[in-house]
């Protein structure tokens, strides 16, 4: 024996070009069609190495080497070793303790070949190296290359089943689905953490469980579920909903079944997504196409009624000074009136549902507000409920789009009224709030406004999202989801804030909190004044294509003292206009063939200080340029008397 390497140094061990195999590229002639792997040959016999190295290198890549420890250093410089062929027999360290200290971090199989026909020898072999066969001197070339083969091939599918193992690992570790396996019975073979935080559980614990079993109440349906998908033997989807209602949790479930060789299956794959989100996002896009689609068709009516409206108004306007010794005809104008201000509050909204709302902040007396929603309350709220004012006497006036505010309070008490579907009693109630250290609002003195019902109450899951735009729990059809954020939205704008308390089975407390203005609403309606008076008489083009609305805006310049044409188009004002003949063009925004927009830029082209009104009964039916005043309908005289003083006075400045 010797522990030379038949000329072949560590060195030329190592080198690929000298010992890899010169057919690889053309398959076996030893009748192995495999992938083309490499093996090491150990023995301290050069003659041994060399009869190896003649028989496997058609077949495989042949490393050699006759000494234990370099056989060691081989195995670590090479991890794609498939096969290890040893000595049993060796100086310095026999060929079971070679093997066995290899397989401590090499995962090549083992082959012992032994000249001794020593049986304890290859016992302590398979005990201590894991060796998968030995083959004793002088072998069988058939039987070795068999040997050698299987080997290589258990190798093989054993690197594919750990790279399995880890891919598999690897997914049910850090995917971000509920995965798991079950088998036929249904039971967990593999989940991985997700899944049973899901179930409440840790991984181990959920093993050799049925899923049905660890839900309870809950379990029958996902039992049936997964029974169906191993019937059907075809792939499952499903949409799967817990929670309460609003607040749902959605997952989007495949089962797929999983055959075993015979065809049958004998396993089943569960992917649960969680898909809330999602839903949510497709809901509220939803919800969004339907509040564009209603903007749209409430624009057009708003622009049409409020149109009707002008009419109204301003005939009623017109015709109050006529009877004017007729009490009771001028009773019969002002409830005429009254209806007609109630429908153009009703246009604000129908508008507000559909759009966003600038608001138009100004000191508003909220307990009149509120004192003059009883009608309101009756006709909106239905018989089952009944509205008490609890108010509090002497609060100052606060600063707040009253329109606005009306409508938050309208909200406010249908909400209540829908947690009291058996009826019940809707408070409203003021009072002063003095806030300090509140992250959401400055310090201060405010006016609260509060609902207050004594429905079923929000649940805290629910609680938390109730402000988010067109989150609803109720059902399909009878809820935007706009409500509270809308009311949410005039708090923040009014820098205010909204405060929420409920109590399931107790009821609900709305209450929004607003800074109080500086200045009284009477003050403020004293500083809008009355309609100024006009210092010389001026000549104005009435543009409109509704003669009713024309006819009103024409009565009510002619009145103020001054001299008002009439057009019913773009295309006949402009054939009725000289440069210098009129001194202000009042014209409707909406008009067929030319807008308004489109009007003052024409008269703009030929008289540059020419001064432009639009009046619109929709100011989003269009852009308007911000150089461009604007007067909403329906108007009073006031109104247009001071839009139309303050357009000549700047004119004449000019």
């Amino acid at each position: 024996m010797s522990d030379g390497t038949s000329g072949r140094g560590i060195s030329a061990v190592l080198d690929t070009g000298s010992v890899t195999d010169t057919h690889s590229q053309n398959g076996s002639r030893a009748g192995y069609d495999g992938p083309i792997g490499t093996i090491l040959a150990v023995d301290d016999e050069p003659d041994i190495l060399i009869a190896l190295e003649d028989l496997f290198e058609d077949s495989y890549r042949v490393l050699t080497t006759s000494n234990p420890n370099e056989a060691l250093e081989i195995l670590h410089a090479e991890p794609d070793i498939a096969v290890v062929l040893s000595d049993q027999r060796m100086p310095g360290l026999t060929g079971d303790a070679l093997l066995a200290e290899a397989r401590a971090f090499h995962d090549a199989q083992a082959i012992l070949l032994t000249g001794y026909a020593d049986i304890t020898a290859v016992i302590a072999a398979l005990n201590r190296g894991g060796i998968v066969g030995y083959v004793t001197k002088p072998w069988d070339a058939s039987l070795l290359r068999s040997t050698v083969r299987q080997a290589f091939e258990r190798h093989r599918l054993g690197r594919d089943l750990a790279t399995e193992r880890a891919l598999l690992r690897g997914l049910l570790d850090h995917a971000q689905d509920a995965i798991s396996f079950k088998d036929a019975d249904g039971r967990f073979v593999r989940l991985n953490a997700r899944k049973a935080t899901l179930l409440g559980r840790d991984v181990f614990s959920c093993l050799g469980q049925r899923e049905g079993d660890l839900l309870g109440a809950k379990g029958g349906a996902v039992a049936e579920a997964d029974a169906a998908a191993i019937r059907s033997g075809t792939v499952a989807e499903s949409l799967t909903s817990e929670g309460p209602v609003g607040a749902e949790l959605w997952s989007h479930v495949t089962r797929v079944p999983i055959r075993d060789a015979g065809g049958a299956v004998s396993h089943l794959a569960v992917i649960e997504r969680d898909v809330t989100e999602q839903r949510t996002l497709e809901a509220r896009l939803r919800q969004s196409d339907k509040m564009q689609a209603l903007g749209t068709l409430a624009g057009g009516i708003a622009h049409d009624f409020n149109n009707l409206l002008t009419a109204i108004l301003g005939s009623l306007e017109l015709a109050a000074p006529k009877v004017a010794e007729q009490p009771r005809v001028q009773r019969l104008i002002e409830n005429a009136r009254g209806a007609a201000e109630r429908g153009a509050s009703l246009t604000k909204r129908l508008l507000s549902f559909s759009r966003a709302h600038d608001l138009q902040a100004r000191a508003t007396d909220v307990n009149a507000l509120i004192t003059g929603m009883s009608d309101l309350f009756g006709r909106s709220l239905g018989g089952l409920v009944s509205v008490r004012t609890d108010l509090t006497e002497g609060l100052p006036a606060v600063q707040v789009d009253p329109d606005q505010l009306e409508l938050a309070v309208l909200n406010l008490c249908i909400n209540a009224r829908d947690a009291m579907p058996e009826g019940g009693t809707i408070t409203v109630a003021t009072r002063r709030l003095d806030i300090a250290a509140d992250p959401e609002i400055a310090d201060g003195s405010y006016l609260g406004v509060s609902v207050t019902d004594e429905g079923t109450g929000i649940p805290d899951e629910i609680l938390r999202r109730v402000c988010e735009p067109f989150f609803t729990t109720k059902a399909v059809g009878q809820g935007t989801g706009l409500g509270l954020a809308m009311v949410f939205g005039l708090a923040q704008q009014s820098k205010g804030r909204l405060a929420i308390e409920s109590e399931v089975g107790r009821g609900t407390r709305v209450e929004l909190a607003l800074p109080f203005a500086a200045e009284a609403p009477e003050q403020a309606a004293r500083d809008a004044g009355a309609a100024p008076v006009a210092a010389r008489s001026a000549r104005i083009l009435v543009v409109d294509d509704d003669p009713q609305v024309r006819h009103v805006t024409a009565s009510f310049l002619t009145g103020f003292g001054h001299q008002a044409t009439e057009a019913g188009d773009g295309e006949a004002a402009l054939q009725s206009f000289v440069p210098g003949h009129f001194d202000l063009i009042v014209a409707d925004l909406a008009m067929p063939g030319m807008s308004g927009i489109e009007l003052a830029a024409a008269i703009r082209d030929r008289d540059p200080t020419l001064p432009v009104l639009i009046l619109t009964g929709h100011a989003e039916a269009m852009q308007i340029p911000d150089d461009l005043p604007v007067l909403t309908k329906p108007f009073r005289s006031a109104d247009l008397a001071s839009r139309v003083s303050e357009l000549l006075d700047g004119a004449a400045a000019s």
